[in-house]
């Protein structure tokens, strides 16, 4: 079974937490003895938006800024797959072909971003689409999907499950920009949608979450 675990820069790199790291690269090894392929895509959180404001101040670009975003998610990548494969897998892929080759002679794959205009959700939700995988299991920093950003509102209700046209409509953003932060990006939803790749989204900070997704029980959201 091949799955895409989507490794929120929220969780490990807000700010950048080694025992998050560590215990991520203990449950993909632990997946991928258990016979799953994983392909795991990483954001940049909080430091790669750091990077996005520093680069504004100077006058970059949007795609510029994009760029060291790219740059800083790629760096949690190759921390991560260096961790469970060592110095040989120091090169992470930067395209999604390049990760669906990968993926398919070692059974793992750890990637960042791929470029400007594309945050790390449409890359998990392409690299699902090209490698066939069954589902994407999304690690953030809530415990699932709610009516509104639980963080601002007190009556904000968790839902157990929603719909993708559904999750179009909760959504606040509905266009890419530099730094984008929601709960899933607007283009990877729209990807999920055309693709029709089951997601779940989970409390990233606790990975045993992400087992208790694959083996099927009910946690986080479930988007369909």
């Amino acid at each position: 079974m091949r799955v895409v675990i989507r490794i929120g820069g929220s969780v490990i790199a807000s700010p950048p937490n080694s025992e998050l790291i560590r215990k991520y690269a203990d449950l993909i090894w632990n997946l991928r003895v258990r016979g799953y392929e994983v392909a795991a895509v990483v954001g940049g959180g909080s430091l790669a938006r750091e990077f996005i404001g520093l680069a504004r101040e100077i006058g970059l670009s949007e795609r510029e800024q994009d760029e060291l975003a790219i740059s800083v998610s790629r760096l949690f990548a190759q921390m991560l797959a260096m961790k469970i494969g060592g110095y040989k897998w120091k090169n992470v892929p930067i395209t999604i072909e390049d990760a669906v080759k990968v993926l398919a002679e070692r059974g793992v794959v750890v990637m960042g971003g791929v470029k400007p205009g594309m945050t790390t959700d449409a890359v998990a939700a392409l690299l699902a689409s090209e490698a066939g995988a069954s589902l994407i299991v999304k690690a953030t920093d809530q415990d699932g999907i709610y009516t509104k950003d639980p963080r601002k509102y007190s009556d904000a209700e968790k839902l157990d499950e929603i719909s993708f046209d559904e999750l179009e409509r909760l959504l606040a953003e509905n266009k890419h920009r530099a730094g984008i932060h929601q709960i899933i990006d607007p283009e990877a939803i729209r990807i999920l949608k055309e693709k029709r790749i089951k997601t779940i989204v989970v409390n990233g900070f606790n990975p045993e979450n992400i087992l208790s997704a694959l083996s099927g029980e009910k946690i986080g959201t479930f988007l369909h």
